[in-house]
């Protein structure tokens, strides 16, 4: 197979259960290891697998409003206890670079483009690393085309800075969260999060047992979703009406829909795409993104959202782009403590009655 082909085959999720599955429950969420992974400290990943019960690929959902609420709440649960153990097990933030991150793998996504994951399914990678190894490492070629955004992070940032994050302050109100500056926010090692709107989670990894953090955690991405379909919208439309079914209604009216900023950046792009079509079929029409939570340099959790990429690597967002190369004997060294961490994850979560152990060649089913 081609890689695209693998990575849109029922074979690429046979390998996910058989040779790399350590858990599955009857919500159909699955957590395997990342074989082709990004750190060999902790790597995992929880898949809502649906591919034997939608058969479409363009019918699975590809994003938190699109799960059911049963198999939501059960997610949250998992995200939760992955979480917890990751800061307790890396608990001095100046070692270990801690995040958990959710992207849409979305529908609309040309199948011909280079990375893409085309499996159409919503799925959340934890992943940490060692901080000193991240300084040390070569970095990636920037013209490789799974490390671009096709300018569009940029885009929000450069032309709509201010409405972007004038219309999260209004249409968002929490409790938990509260808007982090760039400074608290920002890690030194990358720079991440490049002025994105940002929210400390107030009280830490202990919030996160609170559902009302997950509820405003939707709210972040509903957000987002209501900001990126506006914008795209107008981008297609000239003067459209606000799009259907918005989560925000008044607030796209009062604070996108007459905003001259917002317009002139979405004509701007229009123009554009009528006279580049490789530009034009660049954009992601429909909203995709990348919703992370992450430890800054104080210790602290902050949550950021921001556009998926072309590429596939959830680490770009965090401008984590160091060069991987395959190198069996140096992770054979690596292997058996990664191993013995995400098996001990898997116990906390099999004792919370969130899943089953899956018995693979490498591990067995307890």
């Amino acid at each position: 197979m081609k890689p695209n082909e693998f990575f849109n085959s029922k074979e690429n999720l046979n390998d996910l259960v058989n040779n790399n599955g350590l858990l599955v429950n009857p919500e159909n969420l699955l957590m395997y290891r990342k074989a082709l992974g990004h750190s060999n400290e902790f790597d995992t990943s929880i898949i809502y697998n649906t591919s034997e019960c939608i058969l479409d690929p363009l019918g699975r959902p590809v994003r938190r409003t699109q799960v059911p609420d049963h198999v939501r709440h059960v997610w949250n649960r998992m995200n939760q206890i992955v979480i917890e153990y990751m800061i307790e097990t890396y608990p001095d933030p100046d070692e270990a670079l801690v995040l958990a991150g959710e992207a849409s793998l979305d529908a609309t996504w040309p199948l011909t483009s280079p990375g893409v994951p085309s499996i159409r399914m919503l799925h959340n990678h934890f992943i940490v690393f060692n901080k000193e190894a991240l300084r040390n490492a070569k970095l990636a070629d920037p013209g490789n085309p799974n490390l671009t955004d096709g300018g569009q992070n940029s885009l929000f940032e450069a032309h709509m800075h201010d409405v972007y994050r004038e219309f999260f302050d209004k249409a968002l109100e929490f409790v938990i969260l509260k808007p982090a500056s760039d400074d608290s926010s920002r890690l030194e090692l990358t720079g991440y999060p490049q002025g994105l709107p940002s929210w400390e989670i107030q009280g830490g990894v202990s919030a996160l047992k609170d559902i009302r953090f997950w509820k405003e955690y939707d709210e972040i991405m509903k957000g987002f979703i209501d900001f990126y379909r506006a914008f795209f919208t107008q981008v297609s439309t000239r003067n459209a009406p606000r799009p259907e079914r918005s989560y925000y209604p008044d607030q796209i009216e009062s604070t996108l829909l007459f905003n001259n900023d917002f317009l002139i950046t979405a004509k701007k792009i229009r123009d554009r795409c009528i006279t580049d079509s490789k530009y034009a079929n660049a954009i992601r029409w429909q909203p995709a993104f990348k919703q992370i939570i992450y430890r800054n340099d104080e210790g602290k959790l902050i949550v950021t959202i921001s556009q998926n990429s072309i590429g596939n690597a959830i680490t770009e967002l965090l401008g984590v782009v160091v060069n991987r190369v395959p190198d069996a004997e140096a992770y054979e060294q690596k292997e058996s403590l990664l191993i013995q961490k995400l098996l001990e994850v898997r116990r906390l979560l099999i004792e919370a009655d969130l899943g089953d152990g899956i018995r693979t060649r490498y591990w067995s089913r307890n």
